[in-house]
Formats: structure tokens, sequence, C-alpha cells
């Protein structure tokens, strides 16, 4: 990336707080990543509120190891966002958000739920992982969100939240909303809410993330 040091946190800052603007999350809940290269990442800090998110509330860590580099103290979520960088180098921003429909169905069995009901999940997001409850910051929650993340592009934490990850803001921000609109659909509906059939989803399709649903 091109930009200067300066350019890349006002980047990230403004990245952060459209997240924040989309209803992602709540105050000092959430926090975001975003590689700058193949051995930085910028880290939203600890307890800072994504909404009003300012430059000298970023942290610069190794993508490695997570181990801060300059700034503040970053998210005690770090170890997972540079876990989750190394084993996916074709993503590069990674979004903890906490959405009420979502995180209300992360509190009770989110393996057991579909949230294929409308096109979106498939065709952004694909098959969705599961982490179990363990606190928070800690490393055995990070080593469960790491190997879930490797074969999903977004984990529920059980009666915790949500990960997902883009190639850059906005597709991690697109796959934040449309599981948070699913789950406002399967909340709402209750046992009125069809899945999409196996067939459907097959004829929905995926593309590479980012991309746009065909029109018709």
């Amino acid at each position: 990336m091109s930009e200067t040091p300066v350019e890349n946190t006002k980047r990230f800052v403004a990245g952060c707080r459209r997240a924040a603007a989309y209803g992602l999350l709540r105050c000092s809940s959430g926090n975001m990543s975003w590689r700058i290269d193949d051995e930085r990442m910028l880290v939203s800090a600890s307890r800072s509120w994504m909404a009003d998110l300012t430059t000298d509330q970023v942290a610069m860590c190794r993508v490695s190891d997570g181990a801060l580099l300059a700034g503040p103290t970053p998210s005690v979520e770090t170890v997972f966002h540079a876990g989750i960088l190394r084993n996916r180098p074709e993503v590069n921003v990674v979004l903890h958000f906490q959405t009420p429909f979502a995180t209300t169905l992360a509190c009770g069995d989110p393996g057991a739920v579909d949230y294929f009901v409308i096109p979106e999940i498939p065709y952004y997001i694909g098959p969705v992982g599961v982490a179990p409850f363990l606190p928070p910051g800690s490393e055995e929650l990070a080593a469960a969100v790491i190997e879930s993340m490797t074969a999903h592009d977004l984990t529920m934490m059980a009666n915790h939240g949500q990960v997902t990850v883009g190639v850059g803001f906005d597709d991690a921000i697109q796959k934040a909303t449309f599981f948070e609109l699913a789950c406002e659909i399967i909340v709402r509906g209750g046992d009125s809410v069809r899945a999409l059939t196996a067939t459907e989803v097959e004829q929905v399709g995926r593309v590479v993330p980012g991309g746009d649903l065909p029109e018709g």
C-alpha cells in the first residue's frame, strides 16, 4: 500500500467510524484491524469507542505475533486479529462486532441456526463458524476464533459477538451488515422463516467477496 503512515491511520479511523455508523457496535464494544503490509497491521486501541476513534487511538502491531510496535495499548483481541491475517493472506480487514440480533442468536445455540435465509449470506459469507464462550482476550478464545476463521468468513462467538473479514473495509462492513439483517429476520420471524434450500443456495452461487448479486 502506497499511503504514508499518517494517511494509513486516517483511513483506518474512517473505516472504524464507518463500521460504527452502520450500527455494528456500541460504545467500546467491537474492534477492527487492517493489514498495511506483510508485517504490520493497525488495530483500534483497547476500550476505544470506534464511533469516536481518533488517530491517537490507533496502535501498530506485528502480524506475526500481535506484538505492539507503536501507539497505545491495542484491543485485547489483537491476538486473534493477527492470527486471522496470518492464516488468510487474501483478506486485509478483521472486524469484531456486536449487533443486537446476531448477538441474540449467539446467546442461544448459534451452531443450530440456518443463516441462509437471504441470498446475501451464502453469496457473500458462506457457512458460518462457531466458537464456544471463552473469556474475552484469552489465549483460548483467540485460538478458537483463529481456527474457525481459517475456514469461514464469519464466526459467531457464543454469548459474545461476531467476527468477520474483508478484502477491505467495505467488504467487512457489508458482510457484518447483511449478517445482522439475516439474524433480524430469523429472530423476528421465528418459526415462520424459511431458509433457502440447498438447490436455491446452489442457484445463488458464490463469487469473489465484494462482488454484487446479479440483477434480475
